[in-house]
């Protein structure tokens, strides 16, 4: 585990085999995402052992900004349980959320977020900044990070080299 930024220490948590099932149904989504024209990123709650909210970006689509897959995923689980309180729930992401993920994550009072590839541009959750172990806000989040990191990494460079062609060469 790195330093995270500021010197702040996360709840840093082990792989399971349950984390890296979700993680593949999070990486489905992020494909799908990604043939849609959306940068592919795939997120899903989990309370229970059961997905009470999934979500993949969808920006472009909903014309949305803050249409982000975790934005999604905890709004349906939210819909789902019928609070906005999802204490002790997971959400799976492929890619390390973004503050404005980040400030939701702590805001929805999740138990645990486990993600694929760090994002060292946006990352929020160690990369960049901590805000899931941030000890001056109201909640900290436990983080697991690395999960089937490959696999989000490579969707998340397919897509933009094939962005980068040109629209003859694909």
């Amino acid at each position: 585990m790195t330093e995270p930024v500021g010197g702040q220490k996360d709840r840093d948590m082990g792989i399971t085999a349950e984390d890296e099932r979700f993680m593949r149904l999070a990486l489905d989504l992020a494909a799908q995402a990604g043939r849609e024209g959306e940068v592919p990123v795939g997120a899903l709650v989990v309370q229970g052992g059961q997905v009470t909210g999934q979500g993949r970006n969808s920006r472009e689509l909903a014309a949305d900004p803050t249409a982000h897959a975790e934005v999604v995923a905890l709004r349906q689980a939210a819909r789902a349980g019928g609070s906005w309180r999802l204490d002790g729930a997971t959400l799976y992401v492929t890619i390390e959320p973004c503050p404005m993920c980040a400030g939701a994550i702590v805001a929805a009072r999740l138990g645990r977020i486990v993600f694929g590839a760090p994002d060292p541009k946006a990352g929020a959750c160690g990369s960049l900044y901590n805000l899931c172990a941030d000890p001056r806000l109201n909640h900290e989040v436990a983080v697991t990070r690395g999960v089937l990191a490959d696999q989000a990494a490579q969707l998340m460079a397919g897509f933009f080299a094939d962005k980068r062609r040109a629209p003859g060469d694909r």
